[in-house]
């Protein structure tokens, strides 16, 4: 076995062996048999079919060294030789080696898998120099890219028998690379620091260990070049360009300083902007009322996308699917004016040829044609196509949806691809959280949003804390008789114990049934029927003091019947940057059973984006209910509120409550008593932390509980009252999201701003989950 470099690998070379006859002078020689010498792997014919020449052709120079370059270009040889010989043509051949092994040696910051899938060279591969060089350049590359632009490569060649060899690529991979500095020269509007911020390229500092971004990857300059240019574009400066990008390695060969040349020009504004079109059904004036560009306002190149979007949108509303948008731009460099028209070609009337769905590893297709609002034949209409992806999007199946289209068989055909990102559907639920009263309550669920890719939904949750128990099981098919109907079906048992405190346990046990459908594409109905079994058991004190409290002792039915009206105008149903959501609620009690009760709630959302990924979300919600019948509202039937209904508060930690009166004027606080009506209005800004992955948001929540019946604010024993005021508490507080490999995970932080010295407070809580 021997080993050598590249520089001195050899192999024989036959051209020395063998002087070349030259064909007599004046008398062609035809060529009668052509004989392949020195094949070992490649079959003779095989050779031979690779000539230009052939027998019973007269013998030229120029076929032969034609061939010659033939042969080689199959990189099947290291050397060839032809040579006429008394009418036959000697083709002596030497082949190239094959590849036995291929060896990564030094590499620690790059895994060896990494390497070997960017290689051309692998086992049973034609060994040639020139593959082995092209593959040291691409380890190079490797490196560089990973910011090691100091990492060297020698290859070497170990001879094995049989006209084989393995090949070692030594590896110095050499320090990291990092980016010591970034100037800028040129620059007055914008200081270095705010260009910087522009940058994919950081700076390197030692707070930065978990960040790639500081080290040098000429890609991404490049990437930056572009950035810095629609930064300055999009605050007016319409001339402006990046004269230079230049990336100097110092002699260390640890750092890049990294300079940016640049020239800002002048700042511009908006001049006359107008329509040029051929969509005749479409009026002028209509079109530039719905381009956001205003004449006078400073020049933003990226409006002119916004415009060409909301054009095209527009456009195919009207059933226009390939309109062709054109911005005409001028600038008037004496006024510092830039002139827009954009122009509107109009395109044949589009007919949906086929809808493709693509991506969807689990959902099954016809879950997600069935929320499309176009079908196959159709006449093309984007808004329609807008309101499908949203409607898919509400499936919650999906990380993301995209519609695209294509060229169909004939130019008026359009084949549609909705394109989708399967997610986890299923969940695994884990939530806890402290509190002054419960110390450590704990929940549990498990749910699956898309039930064997059907879109049928599943929920189990099993619910533990200090004084509540709950099991609750939901089955919903969302298309019921195949038809747009939602039907579910509930069991549930919930038991409260408030023994300890307020003197009574409670046991809810039953199932609701419901049908939901769409009213129209932005309103929803849902109808449900439940049917209760529930008991109160109550202390005898308490039952001495207030025997009202306790009416359902012995057991008692609750017939419910219920409607939820719903209104959704957000535009994306899972982050929405702006619009609003609402829904009305009534529950009506006493068809059948022993309860009788109407109650009343309303819930509203509405959103709006102070800027990029910055949203400021403003909640309400409201309730009432009272009895009829001359029944009272029992307390199983009230409101309560806390926790994750009014955060800074335990959960029912705000609203009437028992309150037993010491001698001393002291107070020791009871359980919550709920209340008749509540009310609550919630603020909150969403906003990135600038970590992947992170979110904050800041918060501030005011609301109250209350309104008894007056047959339950009074007891028989004066030492025991109950606190029924109707009192404004309020909090604020900020939120941390983190979308872990775990799942999700969320801490709220909260600080009372009026609170009533018998609410219950809980200051931090927690939640999270695991998605499969």
């Amino acid at each position: 076995m021997a080993v050598c470099g590249m520089a001195s690998l050899t192999l024989p070379a036959i051209a020395q062996q063998t002087p070349v006859p030259q064909a007599q002078a004046g008398s062609p020689t035809v060529i009668k048999s052509i004989r392949v010498i020195g094949n070992q792997r490649v079959e003779a014919n095989t050779v031979a079919s690779y000539l230009l020449i052939a027998p019973g052709d007269r013998y030229s120079e120029q076929r032969i060294d034609l061939s010659i370059k033939t042969l080689f270009a199959t990189g099947l040889f290291a050397d060839v030789l032809i040579e006429p010989n008394d009418g036959d043509l000697i083709i002596r051949v030497v082949e190239n080696p094959i590849v036995n092994r291929v060896i990564i040696e030094g590499n620690k910051a790059l895994k060896t898998d990494k390497i070997t899938d960017e290689l051309e060279a692998a086992p049973r591969s034609i060994f040639t120099r020139s593959r082995v060089q092209a593959d040291v350049q691409r380890i190079i590359d490797l490196y560089s890219q990973s910011g090691r632009f100091a990492a060297t490569v020698v290859p070497k060649v170990v001879q094995q028998e049989q006209n084989r060899v393995d090949l070692i690529f030594e590896i110095t991979e050499g320090p990291v690379t990092g980016v010591k500095r970034i100037n800028f020269i040129g620059n007055n509007e914008f200081s270095d620091r705010q260009l910087r911020k522009q940058l994919a390229t950081k700076e390197s500092a030692f707070y930065k260990i978990f960040s790639s971004n500081d080290n040098y990857d000429p890609n991404r300059l490049e990437y930056d070049r572009e950035q810095i240019r629609t930064f300055y574009t999009d605050r007016g400066f319409a001339d402006f360009r990046v004269v230079s990008a230049v990336a100097k390695l110092v002699p260390n060969q640890k750092d890049f300083y990294i300079t940016f040349t640049i020239d800002e020009g002048e700042e511009y504004t908006w001049g006359d902007v107008s329509i040029d079109t051929e969509l005749t059904t479409l009026d002028k004036s209509i079109l530039r009322a719905i381009v956001p560009i205003r004449t006078g306002r400073i020049y933003k190149s990226s409006e002119i996308e916004g415009a060409i979007d909301t054009l095209t949108f527009a456009a195919g509303a009207a059933g226009y699917a390939f309109v062709d948008i054109q911005p005409d731009i001028k600038r008037n460099r004496d006024t510092k004016t830039v002139d827009l028209v954009f122009r509107l070609k109009e395109g044949p009337r589009v007919y949906i040829e086929r809808i493709d769905i693509i991506g969807n590893t689990t959902t099954l297709d016809y879950v997600i044609r069935r929320e499309m609002e176009l079908v196959e034949g159709d006449a093309f209409n984007r808004v329609l196509l807008d309101r499908s992806r949203n409607r898919v999007l509400a499936l919650r199946f999906f990380e993301d949806v995209e519609i695209t289209e294509i060229q169909g068989a004939t130019p008026d055909r359009a084949i549609v691809e909705v394109k989708v990102e399967e997610q986890p559907t299923g969940e695994l639920s884990f939530s806890a959280g402290f509190s002054s009263a419960d110390a450590f309550l704990v929940d549990l669920s498990i749910s699956q949003r898309n039930l064997r890719g059907r879109g049928q939904q599943m929920r189990f949750l099993i619910r533990a804390s200090a004084n509540r128990k709950e099991i609750d099981l939901r089955f919903t098919e969302p298309r019921f008789l195949n038809r747009n109907l939602a039907a579910g079906i509930e069991l549930f048992n919930v038991s409260n114990d408030y023994f300890e405190e307020a003197g009574f346990r409670q046991t809810r046990t039953g199932g609701q049934l419901s049908l939901g459908f769409r009213v129209t594409e932005y309103t929803t109905l849902q109808a449900r029927y439940a049917l209760r079994r529930e008991t109160a058991d109550c202390a005898q004190a308490i039952a001495l003091s207030n025997p009202e409290v306790c009416l359902q002792g012995s057991g008692r039915w609750s017939s419910v019947l219920g409607y939820t009206f719903g209104w959704d105008r957000r535009n994306h149903p899972i982050t929405p940057t702006r619009g609003f959501d609402m829904s009305f609620t009534q529950d009506f009690a006493g068809v059948g059973g022993d309860v009788k009760y109407l109650r009343s709630e309303l819930r509203a959302n509405t959103y709006y984006g102070l800027f990029r990924d910055v949203i400021l979300t403003g909640k309400l919600s409201a309730g009432y209910i009272t009895g009829w019948g001359g029944d009272s509202v029992q307390i199983n039937d009230r409101f309560y509120k806390g926790s994750s209904t009014f955060r800074g508060f335990d959960t029912s930690g705000i609203g009437p409550r028992l309150v037993q009166v010491q001698a001393d004027g002291s107070i020791i606080r009871g359980r919550a008593q709920g209340g008749n009506a509540y009310g609550i209005v919630t603020a909150e800004m969403s906003f990135p932390l600038g970590i992947a992955s992170l979110l904050g948001s800041l918060f501030i929540e005011a609301g109250t509980v209350g309104l008894l019946d007056d047959e339950f604010k009074v007891t028989a024993d004066p030492s025991i009252i109950i606190r029924d005021e109707l009192l404004i508490r309020s909090v604020v507080g900020a939120s941390i999201f983190w979308d872990s490999p775990f799942g999700p995970i969320r801490f709220d932080f909260t600080k009372p701003i009026i609170k009533q010295d018998f609410d219950e407070r809980k200051s931090f809580q927690f939640n999270t989950s695991t998605r499969f």
